[in-house]
């Protein structure tokens, strides 16, 4: 029964999210923002979408129980969902699942953007070990750590790609890194 309580509350706000991330789709496309990454997308859905599904049948059928140390990864998991929160709330009407850029948009730098290019990518990184722990599901958190791997290994140049053609990114990044101009300009 807690199993359920808990991936049903997740499940629940993946759902959301994506209600927000149409909503900001439809918002930054009126914009003329241009969209990137479409060959690739549907693989990140069928990831995330049969995380949920073999983490249900690694728990029932393996009649996995919480682990040992849940209440230090339950911690870890709130700390995820914070994070997640903040970057989300950071990115504001430009978060989305898709890799969307609006043309000269100003490069978000606040939030956990301050200290790291992609935390959204590192917190689903954390979550697909974290939230399989919890109840022992250690073959998913195993493979979809990899199948994660994977993905953003294709995702992550093909966003920083669009990111560096349409926006000021490099030079965003640049400024937030002081100690990386001075070894610029000694070059």
């Amino acid at each position: 029964m807690l199993f359920l309580i808990f991936i049903t509350f997740i499940i629940l706000q993946r759902a959301a999210e994506l209600a927000v991330a149409r909503s900001n789709e439809k918002w930054m496309k009126e914009r003329g923002a241009l969209e990137f990454g479409q060959r690739h997308y549907p693989w990140i859905v069928a990831v995330h979408s049969s995380f949920f599904v073999c983490y249900l049948l690694e728990v029932f059928i393996f009649e996995k129980n919480l682990s040992p140390f849940w209440p230090i990864l339950l911690i870890l998991f709130f700390l995820t969902q914070a994070g997640r929160v903040w970057a989300l709330f950071s990115l504001g009407k430009y978060w989305n699942t898709k890799i969307i850029v609006l043309p000269g948009a100003e490069v978000v730098r606040r939030g956990p953007y301050r200290f790291i290019k992609h935390p959204n990518y590192a917190i689903v990184a954390a979550e697909f070990l974290v939230i399989p722990l919890i109840f022992q599901a250690y073959l998913t958190a195993a493979v979809f750590t990899l199948l994660n791997i994977i993905v953003l290994s294709v995702r992550i140049p093909a966003e920083e790609k669009a990111l560096k053609e349409l926006t000021e990114y490099e030079e965003a990044f640049l400024r937030l890194r002081p100690d990386l101009n001075e070894d610029i300009k000694k070059v």
